[in-house]
């Protein structure tokens, strides 16, 4: 990762009423598709009656490949997840998962209103949030045995470094991802601990 970019320093929802029709926007951060996942049963479950729930999201850091998904959920096409997403890429932001939940009120508000809805509930949403920067990491892949775990553990607490994933064979493999300002630290340990380590490029 070469460059820092802003994330959702934390989860916020925001109520807007437009012609009757209640929009519910909510705000998580999130860094896989199966945290978004988890997201989204939190809100069909919050909100069992409610008429569509649309979403959007982006992982990883904005303006690059960056992982993209988005659902009308029943609205006509191109009129929610389209301009969700469009918000949350006007903001510059990843690692974001903006839900807009919306209960019907009797009026209907043609595709253009539903654009400007469901874009306005982001914008709602998305202005409130507080950001926090997301440090540049390296990915380094670990080779240990068994009694080496519990100390890279208590090594990625103690650091700011994930244990992204782990396998066990005859040894222990693992993914681990270190801050770019605690690389050499890292590297220290590794060699302390006669850890086998390679860096991802």
């Amino acid at each position: 990762m070469k460059k820092n970019y802003p994330v959702p320093a934390g989860y916020l929802e925001r109520n807007i009423e437009i012609k009757k029709s209640r929009f519910i926007a909510r705000v998580a951060p999130v860094g896989s598709r199966d945290e978004v996942k988890k997201w989204l049963e939190i809100a069909h479950k919050d909100h069992p009656d409610a008429r569509h729930i649309c979403w959007a999201y982006q992982i990883g850091r904005p303006g690059s490949a960056a992982e993209a998904g988005m659902n009308d959920d029943g609205e006509p096409s191109g009129t929610a997840g389209k301009p969700i997403l469009s918000v949350i890429q006007h903001k510059d932001m990843g690692d974001v998962l903006v839900m807009v939940i919306r209960y019907f009120g009797g009026i209907k508000l043609g595709a253009g209103g539903l654009v400007r809805a469901y874009a306005g509930a982001a914008e709602s949403v998305l202005s409130e949030v507080g950001r926090i920067v997301q440090k540049p990491v390296g990915a380094v892949n670990i080779t240990m045995g068994f009694a080496d775990e519990q100390p890279l553990r208590h090594w990625c607490d103690v650091h700011s470094a994930e244990l992204d994933s782990i396998g066990y064979s005859a040894l222990v493999s693992a993914r681990v991802l270190v801050p770019e300002d605690k690389m050499d630290a890292f590297t220290a340990f590794c060699e302390a601990h006669k850890l086998d380590y390679r860096f991802e490029t």
